[in-house]
């Protein structure tokens, strides 16, 4: 497969992908673009691979986790706002909308890597090996980040309702 064929039928995914999990549509177009880039510079490593998409999904999730140490990128504020990414072919109603807003806030509550692993496990729907695999860590750091980030979502989430009564 060329890279250009690999990297039209990636493109899509990648980028809903790298929006869940930055929470912003622009940062998530910029994330995705650098690991075109470099996975095209390493295009003959990158189609090695066992999976390929995992590659490639690894190399977004590591340019997220390390999007604040680039000084160009310091002043980019994630914006939580996931629902401008929804389907347009599924109209919105108010419920949806107001859910997903609220996910998008729980969800940054949540360390980079905790936010990372959840995402990659409820929304990619991977297993913890492949997450061990996308994050570059043990199976038992995934499990661990999954852990500690649904507890923090259940305390928030806690919280929320205390205050709403």
């Amino acid at each position: 497969m060329h890279f250009e064929e690999f990297a039209r039928a990636q493109l899509p995914d990648l980028v809903r992908f790298a929006a869940v999990l930055t929470g912003d549509r622009e940062l998530a177009q910029d994330v995705v673009q650098d690991a075109l880039v470099r996975a095209h510079q390493l295009w003959r490593r990158v189609a090695a691979a066992d999976r390929p998409d995992l590659y490639l999904r690894k190399m977004v999730v590591n340019g997220y986790l390390s999007w604040r140490r680039r000084w160009y990128q310091r002043s980019v504020q994630t914006a939580p706002d996931v629902t401008k990414f929804g389907e347009a072919a599924v109209p919105d109603h108010a419920d949806r909308i107001a859910d997903a807003d609220r996910l998008a806030r729980l969800l940054t509550g949540l360390s980079r890597a905790q936010r990372a692993a959840i995402v990659l496990r409820f929304y990619e729907d991977l297993d913890d090996g492949e997450i061990a695999e996308v994050l570059g860590c043990a199976v038992g750091t995934v499990r661990s980040h999954i852990s500690r980030g649904l507890g923090v979502l259940r305390v928030q989430i806690a919280d929320g309702k205390r205050v709403a009564c």
